[in-house]
């Protein structure tokens, strides 16, 4: 165990200065991703159990019971959050206004994607620094090299050994950083994009059932 950590430190001191950004930029990416999947888990995205509950009392004309439900849901629920918008923008004075209902949902679909996506610029940002960094570690480092060889009397392989450590670590950290930045870019990607499309589709399947519910009882009243 002694000899592991010995080893990462030196490799550490071998990769020269470019090491240090390259140890703040994972230090970055660690947190961002740890909270980003902390934050994914506490907002619970699914939406099915919602859309099912919420077309009961949309059938039965119940939507102050709808928005009661969803209301004591929106604290950890983005889903109930985009559907109480709907479903209180709804009615109007002179019955239901699909643009206007849409139009809410949108808005507030927007601001819980906007949410969810905190962070991930800062994943796209450092999975592209990070390997600059390394390749930029790599070419002090080269320098250093031919600058040994340089000054050198007689060149051997102990002399511009120090500079080929510090271009070669800092390239394969570089790479590292940028390579665990984009796998939980991806992941968090893939995730608020499903949840944004299956949003969509149970909007747009709750406005035609509002729609159909509001035009039945139109046809009733006459």
């Amino acid at each position: 165990m002694e000899t592991a950590s010995f080893s990462v430190m030196e490799l550490f001191k071998l990769g020269g200065i470019m090491m240090w950004p390259l140890l703040f930029y994972s230090v970055v990416v660690v947190a961002i991703s740890i909270e980003r999947i902390i934050y994914l888990a506490y907002h619970n995205l699914r939406l099915d159990d919602l859309a099912v509950k919420t077309c009961e009392y949309v059938k039965t004309g119940d939507y102050t019971g709808a928005c009661d439900h969803l209301g004591a849901l929106t604290k950890r629920r983005m889903g109930a959050r985009i559907l109480l918008a709907l479903i209180k923008n709804s009615k109007t004075k002179t019955g239901f206004s699909e643009h206007r209902s849409e139009r809410a949902a949108e808005t507030e679909a927007m601001n819980c994607i906007n949410s969810l996506e905190n962070g991930f610029n800062f994943l796209t940002a450092l999975g592209s620094l990070a390997p600059l960094t390394g390749f930029l570690g790599t070419v002090t480092g080269m320098i250093g090299a031919f600058r040994a060889i340089a000054e050198a009397t007689e060149v051997n392989a102990q002399i511009v050994a120090n500079g080929i450590y510090e271009a070669l670590i800092t390239t394969v950290f570089g790479l590292i950083v940028a390579i665990i930045a984009m796998i939980f870019h991806s992941i968090f990607s893939h995730i608020v994009d499903k949840f944004a499309s299956r949003t969509e589709g149970v909007c747009s399947d709750l406005i035609a059932q509002i729609a159909q519910q509001f035009e039945s009882a139109a046809i009733n009243e006459k």
